[in-house]
């Protein structure tokens, strides 16, 4: 004790003597035993205040020592014990985020978590291509998925519809029919899906593009209203073809199976017509122009040559062997007919009224029938 005395003495500045004393008062058991005792009875008065003064500088300083050793104490608490708010230990920086080379801040989200996928489905990606030799289709696709079906003769339940380009079914292990659409081509097949697997199920649509163009029309009817039907170029056992597309119209693709087609193109509203065969190959777009030869015909039935046109007409136009080509109702119904001789018969009031007439290409005619 006497050594630490002798230290903490020193740090605060005492002299040699009054250390001597110092020690001497505390290893006496009772300071005032000491000063009874005369200890400081033959020192000089001034000499007795040091001795005091230093004495009380001890003090102060194994007070102050306390102190601080309370403060350390309680910074060194154990959690869940006391707390004197005072933080000892400096708060931690946070941690700079990772920046890019540009100085910019990377933020990383976090993933969501994904719903674990039972062991009895399997996940099965569909994939279309145009051709066998595996140019992808990425756009305008639909997909539908249907159950077995479990007549003959019939399909199944439809299950979903998808418009993605690859879209990922996750289906329970047994078989499926899966038709996938692009525009007028499509293909339709089974798939069969086995327990706890992801597998890649390819479709080869070879499938290609259509466009029919029209030529100009002489008279300049090419911007009359025109279409054009698509059909098949097979036959059934009645001789009908089955219809693929119907009022197409020119300049736009149309996409198909490849194959041979039956194309109709209609000028106007009546016979005005072209057909022709053409032929569409898997990842080609095929191009075909037709020429349609026709006139403009304005019809009215009239009291005299060149007068008013009567309304509440009802007409029928034929061709000369009787075949009705069109049927109108109005003072001034206007068509336009494929080249050849016709039939004009008007009707109104309840009586009837002829008149013959030719078509030549690019002609426009009025044809008056006279109300005799």
């Amino acid at each position: 004790m006497q050594a630490s005395i002798s230290g903490l003495c020193a740090a605060i500045g005492l002299q040699a003597h009054n250390m001597k004393a110092l020690m001497r008062i505390t290893a006496m058991p009772d300071l005032w035993d000491t000063l009874r005792d005369g200890t400081f009875a033959a020192a000089p008065r001034y000499r007795a205040c040091a001795y005091l003064a230093g004495v009380l500088r001890v003090l102060l300083a194994v007070a102050l020592l306390v102190a601080f050793g309370m403060v350390s104490i309680a910074g060194a608490q154990e959690p869940g014990g006391w707390s004197s708010d005072l933080n000892v230990n400096p708060p931690a920086s946070p941690r700079a985020p990772k920046t890019d080379g540009a100085g910019g801040t990377t933020v990383i989200k976090k993933k969501p978590s994904e719903a674990p996928v039972p062991a009895d489905v399997s996940k099965v990606r569909l994939i279309a291509l145009l051709t066998a030799d595996g140019q992808r289709i990425d756009q305008d696709l639909t997909w539908r998925v249907f159950e077995e079906a479990t007549e003959p003769r019939t399909s199944g339940k439809l299950i979903s519809k998808h418009t993605e380009a690859a879209p990922v079914l996750t289906l329970k292990p047994g078989t499926y029919t899966i038709n996938a659409a692009f525009g007028r081509a499509n293909l339709t097949r089974k798939i069969t899906v086995a327990a706890g697997v992801e597998a890649t199920e390819p479709f080869v649509l070879n499938a290609g593009g259509l466009r029919v163009r029209l030529a100009p029309v002489a008279g300049g009817m090419e911007a009359m209203k025109s279409s054009y039907d698509i059909m098949t170029d097979e036959r059934d056992q009645r001789g009908d073809r089955r219809i693929v597309l119907v009022r197409a119209k020119p300049d736009t693709v149309i996409r198909l199976n490849s194959g041979i087609y039956h194309v109709v193109s209609t000028l106007g509203d009546a016979n005005a017509t072209v057909e022709a065969d053409v032929t569409v190959e898997a990842g080609k777009l095929t191009e075909a122009t037709i020429s349609h030869k026709a006139g403009r015909v304005t019809l009215k039935l009239v009291t005299r040559q060149g007068g008013e046109a009567l309304p509440d007409t009802e007409w029928n136009v034929l061709t000369t062997d009787g075949q009705t080509i069109k049927k109108s109702f109005g003072a001034l119904p206007t068509h336009i007919l494929a080249p050849g001789k016709y039939l004009a018969v008007a009707k109104s009031q309840g009586r009837i009224f002829r008149r013959e007439f030719d078509v030549s290409n690019g002609q426009s005619i009025q044809v008056e029938v006279m109300r005799q």
